[in-house]
């Protein structure tokens, strides 16, 4: 996490731009589990974390609601972001999330709204925090608790019953920047106070390799829709894992 980054006359102008896209927001109340699943799996026990479900309600502003060369879009595509991120990860390239609705986006979450536990399908996601909820919102993660060849059941099982060994929370501020790997990292962003103010976030998606977009169940589950890339990319996926997702 890299403090204070943003300048809070920028936060200012991130956060107007939140607010006159707010009425495009995709809200959802789903009870799901980390994977992002909303049945029941008898292949797996009854208390597998594949079979633990918890309410998640909060929206998404999506990708193309965001105008080219607004300040949010311009942030997100500049170069030198991601060029910024990757030496920060020490690794030799990020590019864009090129999922038309995932890629830039913006988390809401207004009074008695949360994002429960779950993992990302991208690999790194930037977030800015642009408005703080007065009560409630904050992040909290667990760290690698998977990896690309193991599941890690008994860790997220304990977390997902309460209990915190590993979980870590971050008490973020206004232009604070998060660099996060959530395919591997359980997050939450808690449930914000019911009078409280929403809790509004800028997210910036970054993978490995090019041309990269998002798996057609989760876009229709966080926007509401799909768009064509996302059924052609769904036709012609090769995965590069074997995770729930």
């Amino acid at each position: 996490m890299l403090g204070s980054l943003v300048r809070p006359e920028a936060v200012a102008r991130l956060n107007g731009e939140i607010v006159e896209r707010k009425h495009a927001t995709h809200y959802s109340t789903q009870v799901i589990n980390p994977y992002f699943h909303t049945a029941v799996n008898p292949d797996y026990p009854a208390d597998n974390p594949v079979n633990t479900f918890i309410e998640r309600s909060s929206g998404f502003i999506p990708g193309d609601a965001w105008d080219p060369g607004c300040a949010t879009d311009v942030l997100f595509r500049a170069p030198e972001v991601a060029r910024f991120i990757a030496d920060c990860l020490e690794i030799p390239a990020l590019y864009c999330y090129d999922d038309p609705l995932a890629g830039l986006t913006s988390n809401i979450c207004d009074p008695g709204q949360q994002f429960t536990w779950h993992f990302d399908a991208n690999d790194f996601a930037v977030t800015v925090l642009v408005q703080p909820a007065d009560e409630g919102g904050l992040f909290e993660y667990v760290p690698q608790i998977r990896s690309a060849e193991h599941e890690g059941f008994d860790a997220i099982a304990g977390v997902l019953a309460g209990g915190r060994e590993g979980v870590r929370t971050l008490e973020l501020r206004p232009g604070d920047l998060q660099i996060f790997r959530g395919r591997y990292s359980l997050h939450r962003v808690t449930r914000v106070g019911a009078g409280s103010r929403p809790r509004h976030a800028a997210i910036f998606a970054y993978t490995l390799e090019p041309g990269v977009i998002g798996r057609v169940e989760r876009t229709r589950q966080l926007f509401g829709r799909v768009l064509s890339q996302h059924e052609e990319a769904e036709r012609e996926r090769v995965r590069s894992d074997a995770l729930l997702d």
